[in-house]
């Protein structure tokens, strides 16, 4: 058990550090379409969407290399090419949940109501849309990278394998 509270510890720094990586790409993006773009509340909507999109895109990159590094121990009978793309896979369905998130929030909820709009800037909204995708596409991406990714433990399959007896 300790062992895998140390994983999840390990699991939450590097996710940390990759929401940062996410964050910063995301908000730079949305905030230079918000500069440029002459579509008013659609330049937020538009500009949260891109943001969002290339912030989790570069932040999957760093976070598989943290990953394998740090977090989970590599199935030794699974070459790289396939654990990236299984990886690959499992980070764009966090992707679509993510973007759905961000969308449901910037959209439906900011951009329909006319009291957020006054009462919150469009960065704030971004922000706690962005958190709550995060912590919903962290616990997600956690339990199936360890489901899908990561070498079984030799006492856990002794375990498992008594316990059928």
């Amino acid at each position: 058990m300790k062992k895998l509270f140390d994983q999840i510890i390990k699991f939450g720094i590097v996710g940390f550090v990759c929401f940062f990586i996410d964050y910063i790409v995301g908000i730079v993006t949305l905030n230079a379409i918000m500069a440029v773009s002459p579509f008013g509340q659609n330049s937020f909507e538009i500009g949260s969407q891109i943001g969002a999109a290339l912030g989790f895109t570069v932040s999957v990159i760093v976070n598989y290399l943290l990953s394998f590094k740090f977090v989970f121990q590599r199935k030794e009978n699974l070459n790289r090419k396939a654990e990236f793309t299984i990886f690959l896979v499992l980070s764009v369905i966090g992707l679509v949940i993510n973007q759905l998130i961000i969308a449901l929030c910037t959209v439906v909820i900011y951009g329909h109501s006319e009291w957020l709009q006054q009462n919150m800037n469009y960065n704030m909204m971004y922000t706690g849309a962005k958190v709550a995708a995060t912590a919903i596409v962290m616990v997600y991406n956690f339990v199936t990278r360890k489901k899908f990714l990561e070498q079984k433990d030799t006492d856990e399959v002794e375990e498992t394998e008594n316990k059928k007896d």
